[in-house]
């Protein structure tokens, strides 16, 4: 399984972070908590597993706090990638009761949509961790959260595809149909415009175009929606020669059957667009 990736940079983190923020405070700030909790209340409180899974988002948790406060005390009891079952205190926080009140929601709305994709990852990673197969996530994420969610599948003991279109040439079944169809102009134009860093993969729905690609020696084929008997073919076929990435309608009941054809990768859209949130709550002490 991957380490566990350091926490994201703050010139990252602080633009996603500070939108989350905005969006939840608008124009006003925290009424309820003005309002009703005084000024010099102090307040202690612990974030707490509520479901089984596996953390993620605490950095993005804890630049949320640092924002609202720099002054109150956050300690992280359990890491990013730590498994957790229901009780688990993750974080314990003491300070400004209304600096703590005012960053609840959207601590725990970050802790809670990564530590989903973690968990849904680690479920994929665990059913093929009988194969030398690895999962990896999509570009399927969502919108200014991919840095995020990408880090989270890392969480999980997965790894990312690309993280966007400026990382690798992958030429899929709509690149091949503008090029007339043909695997192989696509790949002589790819080859021409790549620098020798560059990748190059290509997306192919069958045998034959399997094998026309073979002859253009990408870095990576990605073999789209075949079926296992098909897989096993084109691992056959394929002989070592280039790395072989599954795609198309992986789901927890066909993935281990998938890794056993021999792929070396197995792209999963459902990491990123489909992983139920983590219940977690903060809870007054």
């Amino acid at each position: 399984m991957s380490p566990v990736p350091p926490p994201l940079p703050s010139i990252i983190l602080d633009p996603i972070v500070r939108l989350a923020l905005a969006e939840d405070l608008g124009r006003a700030g925290d009424l309820t908590t003005d309002a009703t909790i005084a000024p010099d209340t102090q307040l202690s409180v612990v974030i707490a597993a509520r479901k089984p899974g596996v953390i993620a988002g605490l950095d993005a948790a804890a630049h949320a706090l640092t924002l609202v406060d720099p002054s109150v005390s956050l300690e992280i009891v359990l890491q990013d990638g730590s498994a957790i079952m229901p009780g688990d205190i993750v974080a314990r926080l003491s300070g400004s009761a209304r600096s703590i009140l005012t960053a609840e929601r959207t601590m725990l709305n970050f802790i809670g949509r990564l530590s989903a994709v973690a968990t849904m990852t680690r479920t994929y990673v665990e059913k093929v961790s009988h194969t030398n197969a690895r999962i990896v996530c999509t570009r399927k994420t969502t919108p200014g959260h991919r840095a995020l969610e990408k880090r989270a599948v890392r969480c999980g003991g997965g790894t990312a595809h690309r993280y966007g279109l400026d990382d690798a040439i992958l030429i899929k079944d709509n690149h091949i149909a503008a090029c007339d169809g043909s695997v192989a102009v696509a790949m002589q134009r790819a080859k021409a415009y790549a620098g020798h860093l560059r990748m190059i993969e290509i997306e192919v729905d069958t045998l034959e175009q399997f094998q026309e690609a073979l002859k253009h020696a990408p870095h990576a084929i990605l073999l789209d929606n075949m079926d296992t008997a098909t897989l096993r073919r084109a691992v056959d076929m394929n002989e070592g020669r280039v790395t072989l990435e599954a795609s198309g309608g992986v789901t927890l009941e066909t993935v281990a059957a998938i890794a056993e054809t021999g792929v070396d990768f197995i792209s999963v859209g459902a990491l990123t667009h489909s992983a139920p949130n983590l219940d977690v709550g903060m809870d007054v002490v």
